[in-house]
């Protein structure tokens, strides 16, 4: 379970069906948010989150933003960390040639809620060999 503190008025996340993956997020503002076109800006969302000691909660885009507006989540995906308390605000940014207005509850991105499994990092002399090798972007075919 996350525990959510919500400021006067901010939309709970939401599941909008039995099988989705991902919970919508709202925007909470006191006036309408103007996105310009190529222009990018943390959106309040007026939600605060205890996320599990061993998880994270991933920001992502809203697929239909992204086709209908060309707006999507700037630092796709977004990572919430556990001992984060501050507000969750979501950076968007609009790639259409066309302003983007922001209004008070739309639904702005999604959050995804994953294991974050942290490893040890060690220094090594050499790594084991794979067929990919160093191959690199587009290694792999198309």
């Amino acid at each position: 379970m996350i525990r959510i503190k919500a400021e006067k008025g901010a939309a709970l996340p939401s599941y909008k069906s039995s099988g989705a993956a991902g919970a919508d997020i709202s925007a909470q503002l006191a006036s309408p948010l103007t996105l310009r076109p190529g222009e990018f800006k943390a959106v309040p969302t007026g939600l605060y989150m205890e996320i599990p000691e061993g998880y994270e909660v991933q920001v992502r885009p809203r697929s239909g933003l992204a086709l209908r507006y060309g707006v999507t989540v700037l630092n796709a995906p977004g990572t919430i960390d556990s001992d984060y308390r501050g507000e969750v605000k979501v950076i968007l940014i609009n790639h259409s040639d066309r302003d983007f207005i922001i209004s008070d509850g739309d639904r702005i991105a999604q959050i995804v809620v994953a294991q974050a499994v942290r490893l040890p990092f060690a220094e090594a002399d050499d790594l084991s060999a794979t067929e990919r090798g160093e191959g690199g972007f587009g290694s792999t075919g198309v």
